[in-house]
């Protein structure tokens, strides 16, 4: 009864919250982008929450309970780069666009409303689908803890996040994904002790696992190999992280959820640090709970299925207060991330797709609001007529994202050459390849390897496009006259103070680098192999 009280409460308040800033949302541009004044603390609590969803703390963390919690580490190791690659080359630029929308920023920077057009498609596609996973993780966490039917979790859950995006926008958005962001961190450092403690404490949590007969190696960089992990050999999991990995890099990097924020930051500075800090954030909280997560078999290794092994640790290992704040931390993550993808998903419909020259911001901002209720409701159907499968939805959203946008949007920066001709096809062409991989593969027609993901097909197909359909035509003077101006710096970010304070955030970033090293020497390295 607690945790549906504890849950219901905090559905009250950032309903509550969003509605009150809704009154603060005074033109398009507040509705959109927040008024391009973000400061860092709002534009990381937005990055750090959209990305980590249900699919981190379900999906993410069913991997490592299954055991491959090193690899999922190893994994990170080049996923997080993509904030500090992305904002380098191409989310400053993104800012000083002054877009309102991604598709927007591609049809300006290549002068093509086909261009536009065509992002805004592949936009709305991959984050429905995103959209559907997290709405599925939050509904069955709600129907988990509160013992409710799962499709009135769904619809209570849609509900929700529909009235916090209708109301206030990207503003609400931003304050309510910083609170959620607060909530789901203290929520997990509070809970790992707990579980740790029940799994024999510290470092004998690391080594009653490395010793379950259960899942051998369990514990070793390439977690469980052998009969019956779904994982293949050492190799093939390695080649994995790998590619997957750099997939989700790309996606952090380029992907609408986490480029958009940049869009609403008051300065380029502001976008800078905001990256710097993301990657600590996601740094810790991906050391500190995979490895529990792993620990968690200690206690109890039949969890079934292993999407709740976060929500079983949090209502049988940990205070009940903490768990309330555990799993209502859980449900705000996926709030965070449904509440954003449901802003893109109907701003862009709006802006990208059925906008006229003749249309007055007031009539696009109700059309905008009407895209959000009608794609909340064609998503509720989604996710009630698909079985959840969290994980692999989630993946298949991110690789879409990174083959039919990574190349075009750092080209379209990077490189004088490219052209709307090239930037067209490359699109086309990696969400062709994705799609046909992933279509032949169901239908059971190929059959890859577990570390062949169709990114690396779509990624080739997007790569070749571009890269030939822009040497077979040339660059029109208007782009090549929009590529300068995104590469002049703004006088306002010229201030020799806030260019000292950004230049500390390197030295945070490997201080806090040096730390986790540490900590991993000591609290994994040394139980278990000295």
């Amino acid at each position: 009864m607690i945790y549906t009280v504890g849950a219901l409460v905090s559905f009250a308040i950032y309903m509550l919250v969003g509605l009150m800033v809704s009154k603060k949302v005074k033109n398009l541009e507040d509705y959109y982008v927040s008024g391009r004044n973000a400061p860092t603390l709002l534009i990381v609590g937005s990055l750090v929450a959209s990305y980590l969803s249900t699919v981190a703390f379900m999906g993410d963390s069913a991997f490592s309970y299954d055991g491959y919690g090193l690899p999922m580490l190893i994994m990170s190791i080049f996923v997080l780069p993509g904030y500090i690659t992305g904002v380098m080359f191409f989310g400053r630029y993104l800012r000083r666009s002054k877009a309102l929308t991604l598709p927007e920023y591609f049809g300006d920077r290549f002068q093509s409303k086909g261009i536009r057009q065509l992002a805004a498609v592949t936009l709305i596609i991959g984050i429905t689908a995103y959209l559907v996973a997290v709405t599925q993780g939050a509904g069955l966490l709600l129907s988990e803890i509160t013992g409710m039917d799962y499709t009135f979790a769904l619809i209570l859950i849609t509900v929700i996040f529909t009235v916090i995006t209708f109301s206030a926008g990207a503003k609400g958005v931003l304050i309510t994904d910083t609170i959620m962001f607060f909530v789901f961190t203290i929520a997990t450092f509070l809970s790992i002790p707990y579980i740790l403690k029940a799994a024999g404490g510290v470092p004998e949590a690391i080594i009653n696992a490395s010793k379950l007969s259960e899942k051998p190696n369990i514990m070793a960089w390439h977690g469980i190999t052998g009969e019956g992990a779904y994982m293949g050999s050492s190799l093939d999991i390695l080649l994995y992280v790998i590619i997957i990995g750099l997939v989700w890099g790309f996606v952090i990097a380029v992907s609408p959820w986490q480029t958009s924020r940049y869009l609403m930051a008051k300065s380029e500075h502001v976008a800078l640090r905001s990256s710097v800090l993301s990657t600590i954030f996601l740094a810790l909280i991906y050391l500190f709970l995979h490895i529990t997560m792993l620990t968690v078999n200690v206690v109890n290794p039949g969890i079934e299925p292993s999407e709740r092994v976060f929500i079983w640790a949090a209502m049988n290992l940990i205070p009940t207060w903490i768990g309330v704040i555990a799993v209502s931390g859980i449900l705000a993550a996926a709030l965070s991330s449904s509440s954003t993808f449901l802003q893109l998903i109907g701003n862009s419909i709006s802006k990208d797709l059925f906008r006229s020259t003749s249309m007055s911001d007031e009539k696009l901002l109700k059309i905008s609001r009407f895209m959000m209720i009608l794609v909340a409701a064609v998503t509720l159907v989604i996710t009630l007529w698909q079985p959840p499968a969290i994980f692999w939805i989630s993946v298949f959203a991110a690789t879409l994202f990174a083959a039919s946008w990574g190349p075009v949007a750092f080209a379209s920066v990077l490189w004088k050459r490219v052209t709307k001709v090239g930037a067209f096809w490359s699109i086309v062409a990696g969400t062709v390849g994705v799609l046909a991989t992933e279509l032949l593969k169901l239908a059971g027609i190929l059959n890859l390897p577990v570390y062949l993901n169709s990114a690396v097909f779509g990624g080739i197909c997007s790569l070749a496009a571009l890269i030939i359909g822009s040497l077979l035509t040339k660059p029109t003077e208007a782009e090549l006259a929009y590529r300068e101006k995104l590469l002049v710096l703004p006088e306002e970010e010229k201030d020799p103070a806030e260019i000292r304070r950004t230049r500390k955030y390197p030295a945070l970033l490997i201080i806090a680098g040096l730390f986790m090293i540490v900590v991993t020497f000591v609290f994994y390295y040394m139980p278990l192999y000295m």
